[in-house]
């Protein structure tokens, strides 16, 4: 069959890439003039099934009226006259319950933990490289109510056999020796050492180019105009180059599948949540990280890239604008510093981009109502995480294959 995917980002070529090793035809149209120009460009770069916690968890609406009034916040929110972010905050509030938080928990880390398996052979097969680590992720608690609160999240790892280590302070300067200097800061840390890193970025367009190589025809700077349907099916996309057609096609553009979305009458709870990162050259080796640090109180990831530092992390609620708040690079600036004091050198580059989140944190991955169209997107936050685990079930649901996890709950039709 002829597959049509609409975008480049590094859910639309995993996408790709799939579905080509699985026999089919595939174009992909992107407005951009390369692969993972926009939210895959610049991420934190950790791949942590583990970490997969909803956003909409029990206690985060107290969380956020403290937040908003702090001077490093994690969640900042620009009240704008948009219908859409009122929906979508509603509906997260609704998913702030633990029955959904426990439902959702589970979603994510299902479809994280296949991913990390799926791009694991992935990289046997194809010995793509991108900077990749597979030294786990510290998360750190600088509160002991902190460490209390991660029983619930160490509850759902047991379930799902994910290996974990309890750290106490001294246990995390172990594991992440840079954090010396912060040792008095820290009540203690939860390790995932199964967990990876890696830049995205590299990731994407090397995988690109393999694509290319299956027979992928990517089209770049193309605009993406609509969607044309008839009778309960997609017939084309209009595009700046004409009309695109095919058999089947999947939807993969990140916070703009939602805008898309509704003009064929697809409601899509997809809204931009947009999140900050700064890169930096490594000054001191043994004051750098070793893998992927995240701070529990400022929601903020620390990434070692090869010889770089990617910070990066926050919420804003703000729609669909790129606007770079200094106050921004601020915050991840003192969270560098504040933990790994030294690490970086000279002029960090600062960067911003919009993440497709769901109410329920959860990606929406499989078809929709129309009969020919899927859906990948929605990743949030773990779009890196969860790339090509979404992209294999994606494959293998257009080519008639049973997924090898459960998926009837990833799709559109839970929204119903």
């Amino acid at each position: 069959m002829k597959i049509v995917i609409l975008g480049s980002g590094v859910i639309g070529v995993t996408s790709a890439y799939f579905l080509a090793k699985a026999g089919h035809e595939v174009v992909v149209l992107d407005r951009q003039a390369g692969p993972a120009l926009e939210t895959s460009f610049a991420n934190a770069g950790e791949i942590s099934p583990g970490y997969a916690s909803p956003w909409a968890a029990p206690g985060v609406p107290l969380k956020a009226m403290r937040w908003l009034l702090a001077t490093h916040a994690p969640l900042i929110i620009r009240p704008r006259p948009d219908p859409a972010m009122a929906a979508w905050v509603l509906q997260m509030l609704a998913n702030c319950t633990p029955g959904r938080y426990a439902t959702n928990k589970a979603r994510m880390v299902r479809i994280a933990e296949y991913s990390r398996d799926v791009l694991k052979a992935l990289r046997a097969d194809t010995g793509i490289a991108y900077d990749e680590r597979m030294q786990g992720t510290l998360q750190v608690f600088r509160k002991q109510v902190q460490v209390d609160h991660a029983q619930s999240d160490i509850a759902v790892l047991r379930d799902y056999g994910v290996a974990f280590e309890m750290l106490d302070a001294e246990g995390c300067v172990r594991a992440e020796p840079g954090l010396a200097g912060a040792r008095d800061k820290l009540a203690g840390g939860l390790r995932l050492p199964g967990d990876e890193t890696g830049d995205c970025f590299l990731f994407t367009t090397r995988l690109t180019e393999m694509a290319k190589g299956l027979g992928v025809e990517f089209r770049f700077n193309t605009t993406i105009d609509g969607i044309v349907t008839d009778k309960g099916a997609v017939t084309g996309v209009a595009t700046s180059g004409g009309l695109v057609t095919g058999d089947r096609y999947v939807l993969a553009m990140g916070s703009f599948s939602s805008v898309i979305g509704r003009t064929i009458g697809l409601d899509l709870p997809i809204y931009p949540v947009k999140g900050y990162s700064i890169t930096v050259p490594i000054a001191q080796e043994a004051k750098a990280p070793v893998s992927t640090i995240l701070d529990e109180t400022y929601k903020v990831a620390i990434t070692r890239l090869g010889s770089r530092i990617r910070v990066g992390g926050m919420a804003e609620l703000s729609g669909y604008n790129l606007d770079r708040a200094p106050a921004r690079r601020e915050t991840l600036e003192h969270v560098l510093g504040d933990l790994f004091a030294g690490a970086g050198k000279g002029t960090a580059s600062f960067w911003t981009g919009m993440r497709p989140m769901t109410p329920d944190s959860t990606p929406i991955v499989g078809p929709s109502k129309l009969d020919n169209l899927y859906v990948n997107s929605g990743h949030g936050t773990l779009g890196w995480t969860m790339a090509c685990g979404s992209a294999k079930v994606i494959a293998d649901l257009i080519s008639g294959t049973k997924p090898d996890i459960e998926v009837s709950d990833l799709g559109p039709a839970r929204y119903a």
